[in-house]
C-alpha cells in the first residue's frame, strides 16, 4: 500500500490519539482531523508554530515514517528516522559493513549507468540529441574512474533548462534551483526511509563519503530517481507563464506528489515510493550476496 505524505504549513498541534495522528488547529475555527498512523509514510513540518508530541513521534518511528522539518526559508532541512526498523537490522548492517570494495564499486557503476540513461531520456523528450549520453553510459566502468557521471551531468544541465539563459545548477542558485532542491529533499527522505526499512545503515555509502553526512547511502541510491524530479519541474515550468521565484503552497503540493509518480522497473509500473522499496531491497540483497544487480527504474 502506498503510504501518505502529509504537509503542515500552518500553526497546529499534532498528537497521537487512538493510534491516529490527530490535528488540532491553532485558531480553533476548524474541527480537528485524524489520520491513521499506519497509513503515513512521511510528514513535512514547515510552520515554526507547529507543536508535536513525543508520543506521536514515537508512534511515527514505530511505523517507519519519516519526519521532514523545514528551515526558515521553508525548505526541507532536517530528517528524523528510526535508528533501526528491520527485525534483523544487526545482521543486515554487518553484511553492509563487511561488503567488499569491488562490490561497492560495481554497485556505483550500475547506479551511474541508470542515472545517465534516465537523464538521457529526459533530454530526449525535449528533442535534444543524446547519442553522447548513451555512449557515456555504455563506457562506465566499475567505480566510474573516468567520471562519466560528471561529464553527463555537465551536458545535462547545459541543456535541460534552455528557457533560462543563465541557469546554473547550484544548491543556492536562482530558480528553478529552488524547485529542484525541494523535490530532491523529498526523494532523499523517501529513499532514506526505505533504506532503514530494508535494514541498512544510511551513513555508509557505496560512493558518497562525508563525515558530516548521515545519509550517504541515500544520496547514492537516489541518483537514478533525480530525473523524475527534473521531469516534474519541467512540467511546472511549462505550465507557468512567468519565472517562479517563490515556492507557493500549490507548488510544494505538486512536488510532494513525487511519491506517487509512476515509475517502471523491469516493465512493472508502481508509485515511486514502492519502486524505491524494490530498489533498496535489491541493495540489501546485493550486500548479502543474494543478487548482483540493483533494480532501478527506467524513464
Amino acid at each position: 500500500m502506498i503510504k501518505k505524505t502529509l504537509y503542515f504549513g500552518n500553526p497546529c498541534y499534532l498528537k497521537k490519539k487512538d493510534e491516529q495522528l490527530t490535528i488540532e488547529f491553532a485558531d480553533n475555527q476548524k474541527p480537528s482531523k485524524q489520520v491513521p498512523i499506519e497509513d503515513i509514510g512521511m510528514i513535512v513540518l514547515e510552520s515554526s508554530q507547529i507543536t508535536i508530541t513525543h508520543g506521536l513521534i514515537s508512534a511515527l518511528m514505530d511505523n517507519n515514517a519519516a519526519i521532514l522539518s523545514c528551515n526558515g526559508q521553508h525548505l526541507p532541512y532536517g530528517l528524523m528516522l528510526p535508528m533501526a526498523q528491520h527485525h534483523a537490522f544487526t545482521e543486515k548492517m554487518y553484511a553492509q559493513l563487511e561488503s567488499s570494495q569491488p562490490l561497492r564499486k560495481n554497485l556505483w557503476q550500475q547506479t551511474v549507468i541508470a542515472k545517465i540513461i534516465n537523464q538521457a531520456a529526459v533530454l530526449d523528450t525535449l528533442g535534444i540529441r543524446v547519442d553522447n549520453m548513451k555512449y557515456w553510459a555504455s563506457q562506465v566502468k566499475s567505480g566510474d574512474p573516468d567520471n562519466y557521471e560528471a561529464r553527463a551531468a555537465a551536458f545535462y544541465w547545459d541543456n535541460i533548462f534552455n528557457q533560462y539563459d543563465s541557469f546554473r545548477r547550484h544548491r543556492f542558485g536562482d530558480a528553478p534551483n529552488n524547485l529542484l532542491n525541494y523535490g530532491y529533499a523529498i526523494v532523499r527522505a523517501i529513499v532514506a526511509r526505505s533504506l532503514v526499512g530494508s535494514g541498512l545503515f544510511t551513513a555508509l555509502g557505496i560512493h558518497h563519503k562525508n563525515k558530516y553526512n548521515p545519509y550517504c547511502l541515500a544520496d547514492d541510491i537516489m541518483e537514478p530517481y533525480r530525473p523524475y524530479v527534473d521531469t516534474m519541474v519541467l512540467d511546472i515550468l511549462y505550465d507557468s507563464d512567468k519565472e517562479i521565484e517563490e515556492l507557493t503552497t500549490n507548488l510544494k503540493a505538486k512536488l510532494l506528489s513525487i511519491a506517487t509518480v509512476n515509475v517502471s522497473i523491469d516493465g512493472v509500473s508502481s508509485p515511486l515510493m514502492l519502486g524505491v522499496q524494490r530498489t533498496t531491497a535489491s541493495v540489501r540483497k546485493c550486500f548479502e550476496g543474494e543478487m548482483r544487480r540493483l533494480v532501478y527504474p527506467t524513464l
